[in-house]
């Protein structure tokens, strides 16, 4: 499916794919190669959260969210980087990290301390990753962008506690906020690799 960019050039091709089942994202990578060609640019933004508790948690829960969050982004990473080393791109990826990746976040209920640990295997995934890239001198860049409360449907999954209302009801950033950074991050020339950025709204209390 093809939708028109308001007021940019180009052209978006959206393509439904379940970040859990790995052939659903293979197919996806296959559908891009044989369509638009060799990948220069990765942006691993999907995210899932559920709430859940490490005493009390539903194992099928825990699962899900460490298939998207965790191993949905590594297969995409590895599919990418197989492409540009491929194709000889010095090619870009960009991680969505989280602040909860960065130190514990305290909320009405805890009840996200399994998307936590996803999201603190990613902090390590991205430099694991740099070293990796490094060792086989590729040239390709790998970032991470860690933003605080972003305004989005992300904020439904959250347990109907009070924990919705408390991290919305502050100052909180938009989608476009983060859409910068990665921009930024990706028009910095070939020697300058950002690695991490945590971006918070002004007054956050997270």
């Amino acid at each position: 499916m093809i939708y028109s960019m308001t007021d940019a050039p180009g052209e978006l091709y959206a393509l439904k794919c379940d970040m859990s089942e790995e052939n659903q994202i293979l197919e996806a990578f296959a559908w891009v190669k044989e369509n638009l060609g060799p990948i220069s640019v990765l942006i691993n933004n999907a995210g899932f959260i559920r709430p859940t508790t490490l005493t009390e948690g539903s194992t099928d829960e825990w699962r899900s969210t460490f298939d998207v969050n965790v191993i949905g982004l590594c297969i995409c990473t590895r599919e990418a980087v197989r492409s540009m080393r491929d194709n000889n791109i010095a090619g870009h990826i960009v991680h969505l990290g989280s602040i909860a990746g960065r130190y514990p976040v305290m909320m009405p209920t805890p009840v996200i301390n399994v998307y936590s640990a996803t999201k603190y295997a990613v902090t390590a995934l991205t430099e694991n990753l740099r070293q990796e890239l490094n060792f086989h001198k590729t040239g390709i860049k790998i970032s991470m962008i860690c933003p605080g409360v972003v305004s989005s449907e992300f904020h439904e999954g959250y347990i109907k506690d009070g924990t919705k209302e408390a991290v919305t009801s502050g100052p909180i950033l938009f989608p476009s906020d983060i859409a910068d950074a990665i921009v930024f991050t990706l028009s910095t020339p070939p020697h300058v690799q950002v690695h991490d950025i945590m971006i918070k709204s002004v007054g956050e209390l997270i």
